[in-house]
């Protein structure tokens, strides 16, 4: 059984109906969904669609494009300290249209990262274009995982040995896309984990398509054919990194 760690089920763009794409990842064997926020206004969704499905799961965070606001306003003890919230994300630093807001992005990152010390949950990182700052502010003091890791193997080396998890998205299987199945390929496979990203990054062979959380079976593949292990056991081992991963998940 396979967990799609990270996929944005409050998005708009999910297609259809929420029962739909819990019951098609069912049908492949994705038991277990993790629904992010990135939106500081998702998070009340966010939580609702955890309490009416016994398998979803929450990380709460507010994305780098929302640099100025407060998350102490989002982020309060009501929400992180709720039984289904089991991470601190999607965080982290953007600057791939400039760093103009660099000091507000930083600000906002760093505020959540005490967060996520204060009531020990783990974090889930965003980073594009900005892998000096992530490296710098991210210390050993904080657990978690890279999210959707397409960055460069100095950064995989320097974050594995703060640590930290890396989940890998569809991206990995894209044609263009070696240079990250080769850092993957040096990743230890107890630092392993999978997502879909969903809506976006859909794997071949659904590329184009709207992803969804059913997807990450494809990306498991990949992985399993990148460490040349059979699915089964590559399915396993993810599951078990996942749960160290997240502690406060809850796996049959």
């Amino acid at each position: 059984m396979f967990i799609d760690t990270h996929c944005h089920l409050t998005d708009n763009y999910i297609s259809g109906d929420l029962n739909d794409v819990i019951a098609r990842a069912a049908e492949v064997g994705v038991d277990t969904l993790i629904c992010p926020t990135a939106d500081p206004d998702a998070i009340e969704n966010a939580l609702h669609i955890t309490e009416i499905h016994p398998n979803i799961y929450a990380t709460i965070g507010i994305h780098p494009e929302y640099a100025g606001i407060n998350a102490e306003e989002y982020l309060t003890s009501a929400v992180l300290n709720h039984p289904k919230v089991i991470g601190i994300g999607e965080i982290g630093l953007d600057y791939h249209s400039g760093n103009n807001n660099r000091e507000a992005q930083i600000k906002l990152f760093e505020q959540q990262l005490d967060l996520a010390k204060k009531y020990n949950l783990p974090v889930a990182i965003h980073t594009r274009d900005a892998e000096e700052d992530t490296a710098s502010i991210l210390t050993s003091d904080y657990s978690g995982v890279m999210h959707c890791f397409t960055s460069s193997w100095n950064l995989a080396k320097a974050m594995l040995d703060k640590g930290f998890f890396f989940s890998a998205s569809g991206i990995l299987t894209f044609k263009n896309a070696s240079e990250i199945r080769e850092t993957f390929s040096k990743i230890p496979l107890d630092r392993l984990v999978v997502e879909t990203d969903s809506p976006y990054c859909a794997p071949v062979p659904y590329r184009g398509k709207v992803c969804e959380p059913a997807f990450v079976v494809e990306t498991a593949k990949v992985l399993a054919n990148i460490k040349n292990i059979p699915l089964e056991k590559m399915a396993s081992i993810l599951r078990t990194n996942t749960k160290n991963l997240y502690p406060k998940l809850s796996l049959s």
